[in-house]
């Protein structure tokens, strides 16, 4: 089960999560549809008012869409990183 630690970036509409574990390959989706097939990044999406997830090495970019909530988006992201990393 692994977790992911929210800390923000310069840019307000992207968050970055580091991950305690190591991701296997890069993670680049830029839609839900892009996402089928990829349970972590659906389950991102599923949140609502994600634009896209970017990942390699032990960290996750989630970038927002303008006036979305962190709240739900983070919530999303740490309940994927334990099912799904």
């Amino acid at each position: 089960m692994a977790s992911a630690s929210p800390s923000p970036t310069p840019n307000p509409d992207a968050m970055r999560y580091a991950l305690d574990v190591t991701l296997d390959g890069t993670l680049n989706v830029g839609s839900a549809e892009a996402a089928v097939g990829n349970p972590f990044a659906s389950a991102v999406f599923a949140a609502g008012g994600v634009r896209s997830v970017f990942g390699v090495n032990d960290f996750v970019t989630v970038t927002r869409l303008p006036g979305a909530a962190w709240e739900p988006i983070t919530a999303a992201v740490q309940a994927a990183a334990a099912d799904h990393l």
